[in-house]
């Protein structure tokens, strides 16, 4: 069965890397039959702030508006504005998002956060019961393919910017998988800006041979929802954790238990 596959792109030049590390994507994915659909944020001068106006009509509190409560109730009543459900409709539609964006401070940049902000509305991409392991979009696959201004031993453990799996976490755990996305290891292209073209060419090249079977990853591993406790506060179970504790390596980069980080736990499948 054809998949779908969705591209939600940042960057502000067509002649870019990330244009053409995007550009690869849309060409070997359709060339394996998948429809491919792009989001090109800056053409689309997608907005990037979470604000009143991405509801249609009166909102339910104006005094004290909270954007989470306001656009669940108007998702729930088709009340959310044009670009807002336009961009729900491809990520339903969707079984594969692919974030392609140059890393800004250590994170996507601002348009792009707009995008997750306003797209990833409660209700429609996660709600109390429905997140995490148990989340929405539990059925679908998304990942991050960026570039960075910095080489690859400086997002080490020893490294000045520190571990690249600590950066990631928030991105691939507090909003992918926090709203059930099954996470792919991400894409990183080191400091493309700062090398060869040669090697901007390899790079490429590397891309293009993982998008032939990226459909069929394993994703990264994440502690499962039902691990934790909610009556005391989704704390470790204590079976969980007694089972861990005596371990070289703790369970993921965040739940880590104290103890060592697991290696490359952000960054590739099966560790």
């Amino acid at each position: 069965m054809a998949k779908r596959v969705l591209i939600v792109y940042a960057h502000q030049s067509s002649g870019s890397f990330n244009a053409a590390a995007k550009d690869a994507a849309e060409e070997v994915l359709a060339a394996q039959g998948c429809t491919v659909q792009v989001s090109d944020l800056y053409v689309m001068k997608f907005k990037a702030t979470a604000t009143a106006e991405d509801i249609t009509g009166e909102v339910k509190n104006a005094d004290h508006f909270r954007y989470a409560e306001e656009t669940n109730l108007a998702w729930e009543e088709g009340k959310l504005c044009a670009d807002i459900t336009e961009e729900q409709r491809k990520l339903t539609e969707a079984d594969l998002i692919i974030f392609q964006f140059p890393m800004y401070w250590f994170t996507v940049p601002a348009i792009m956060k707009g995008w997750i902000d306003r797209v990833l509305t409660l209700g429609f991409a996660y709600s109390q019961e429905k997140r995490y392991s148990q989340g929405i979009f539990k059925d679908k696959k998304a990942m991050l393919s960026f570039t960075t201004g910095s080489h690859e031993s400086m997002f080490s453990s020893n490294g000045i910017n520190g571990d690249m799996n600590v950066t990631l976490w928030p991105l691939q755990n507090g909003i992918l998988h926090y709203c059930g996305f099954q996470v792919l290891a991400p894409q990183i292209f080191w400091a493309p800006s700062d090398i060869p073209s040669e090697v901007r060419g390899t790079m490429l090249e590397g891309w293009r041979t993982r998008l032939q079977g990226v459909l069929g990853e394993k994703p990264l591993y994440f502690t499962p929802l039902d691990c934790f406790d909610r009556e005391k506060g989704y704390q470790l179970k204590p079976e969980v954790h007694e089972k861990h504790a005596t371990k070289e390596f703790g369970l993921t980069v965040g739940i880590h238990l104290g103890l060592a980080l697991p290696p490359n736990n952000q960054m590739k499948a099966g560790v």
